[in-house]
């Protein structure tokens, strides 16, 4: 394709023609030769009919210099319900809405597909509450979706609801869909659009009734009555909590002040310290904060591998993990004072960690060797050093009673480790072994636990998002107004064989390290992650 495009742009610019080159993100190799091509057109000014059209996806390595002599247009799903459903409907013929020999049925359905498409796509914003993975849901899905309601609402004399629920959730939708959650998902949001009850007028998409498929109408009737709906949408009609739409508020407004971090000067006209004694300080300030790397040798001939304490070769390998992160840190920190001082130049990954500083941001070279976490650069020292006080009481006090799971570089590693002692002792293969969770919501405090158990290992620091738990119930309960985050009561995570999952009284749910929902965060307990009253 790069030698057929390189033709086809010669004859354009040659003879006036127009060229469209489509999915540029899906020609990385070609790149280069596309700058080289756009920079020549200012050198040797093409014929004046002459246009080039590039389509693209986002992509890091299309060229920055075509983009900042192009005019650019961006196509984007529209924000809101209101302004999805607004779009759908105005692109429509009148006639779209009178195909098929049931047109009231038709109607009806395709409202609750536009629906549908407007819950998915919006479901986004909420980040790893709307989806664990972001997919690129798209008008060809409602197309596709709208052509195959044509066709059975034709073909059937009854509605065949069970396929089409089937196509919207497992292939027309579901097919982009990834994440075994994220497909369980789907299909319950999609039962409540495409179902017998929506040719109901009083059926109700959401508990507050607000939104609803309109009575049998024209084209402007549908509009008018998508145009009376509420220009911000409650979570409550995604199915979310009120809380999501704080954490939304949130992350728009940390991505909007990011980016002014970003464009600021880094020059400002003023009598007070400069940028560089500001950083210079606060190096100085980490540097004194951060803790000094163990002495793994010394602690190993305290904590050496055992066949029957797996817990030592968890230690220690924490430790290793750990270092690599300080001596990092310690490292850096020096040449960039150095470079400061004009002692040592300054690289293109000292710029990078200096700006991050100024900006109160971890250092990309810091984050890529640490814990997973999105916490600004004070909370992420402190939280650091918290992680480093626990495994210093575990070498001063031996293995704890109760573990600080949190406090873990690579928490699966400590269930493993957890395991393999229990399989060693009672001699069973480990790969029969999976967890039993019994939460304990009578332990208040970590210091009412004494002794260890005999199987297994107590843990705490883990929280809900999007939940709590109910003291009073003893289950878990839709969180509070205002509370984000809520603490789970200590855990006692009991290794047993053969474990049957229960069907009844329990919520399979992810567990991850930390905000950062993705593979890298998530954490499997043996397969199961169950959360269940003891």
């Amino acid at each position: 394709q790069e030698k057929r495009s390189d033709e086809m742009i010669k004859k354009g610019r040659e003879n006036g023609m127009w060229v469209l080159l489509q999915n540029c993100h899906f020609a990385k190799s070609y790149m280069p030769r596309l700058e080289q091509i756009v920079e020549s057109l200012t050198d040797a000014p093409p014929h004046r009919d002459f246009r080039l059209w590039l389509t693209s996806m986002p992509a890091d390595y299309f060229p920055v210099s075509v983009l900042q002599t192009s005019i650019k247009m961006t196509i984007e799903p529209p924000s809101g319900i209101k302004a999805n459903l607004t779009r759908t409907f105005a692109n429509m013929e009148p006639l779209e809405l009178q195909k098929t020999k049931s047109p009231k049925k038709y109607q009806k359905l395709l409202y609750g597909f536009a629906f549908f498409h407007a819950i998915v796509q919006d479901r986004r914003k909420f980040g790893p509450i709307g989806w664990n993975i972001m997919y690129e849901f798209n008008n060809e899905d409602l197309k596709v979706c709208i052509r195959q309601l044509e066709h059975f609402i034709d073909q059937y004399t009854d509605v065949p609801f069970k396929d089409l629920k089937f196509l919207a959730g497992e292939v027309n939708y579901g097919g982009r869909v990834t994440d075994d959650k994220d497909s369980r998902l789907i299909k319950v949001i999609v039962e409540d659009y495409i179902t017998p009850k929506i040719l109901d007028d009083s059926y109700a998409f959401s508990v507050s009734g607000l939104y609803k498929a309109p009575p049998f109408s024209d084209k402007d009737g549908l509009l008018k009555y998508t145009s009376e709906l509420p220009l911000t949408p409650n979570p409550e009609v995604f199915g979310l909590h009120e809380n999501a739409e704080i954490l939304t508020a949130q992350a728009t407004t940390r991505e909007l002040l990011e980016t002014i971090l970003n464009i600021q000067p880094r020059e400002v006209a003023g009598t007070g310290k400069t940028r560089e004694e500001i950083i210079f300080d606060l190096v100085a300030f980490i540097e004194k904060s951060t803790p000094k790397p163990f002495p793994i040798d010394e602690i190993s001939k305290q904590y050496q591998i055992q066949y029957t304490e797996s817990m030592n070769t968890v230690l220690i390998q924490e430790l290793i993990r750990y270092n690599k992160l300080l001596y990092v840190m310690l490292d850096t920190m020096r040449q960039i004072k150095k470079a400061l001082k004009g002692e040592e130049v300054m690289s293109e990954e000292l710029e990078k960690m200096e700006r991050s500083l100024f900006n109160n941001v971890v250092p990309e070279i810091w984050s890529d060797r640490g814990f997973l976490s999105l916490k600004p650069l004070m909370s992420w020292i402190k939280d650091l050093n918290d992680r480093v006080e626990f495994l210093q009481k575990w070498i001063d006090k031996g293995t704890p009673s109760v573990f600080w799971i949190s406090g873990f570089f690579f928490p699966q590693a400590f269930l493993t480790g957890t395991l393999q002692n229990f399989a060693r002792r009672h001699q069973i293969a480990i790969d029969k072994l999976s967890f039993q969770f019994n939460i304990h919501d009578e332990i208040t405090s970590p210091d009412m636990i004494k002794e260890k158990p005999t199987d297994g290992c107590f843990v705490y620091g883990m929280s809900f998002e999007g939940a709590r738990w109910n003291l009073d119930e003893h289950t878990l309960d839709d969180s509070l107004p205002k509370e984000l985050y809520t603490p789970i009561p200590m855990i006692h995570f009991q290794p047993q064989s053969d474990r049957k999952t229960p069907t009844t009284g329990i919520y399979i749910c992810l567990l991850y390290t930390s905000d950062a929902a993705d593979e890298r965060s998530s954490v499997d307990l043996g397969g199961r992650r169950i959360i269940k009253k003891k």
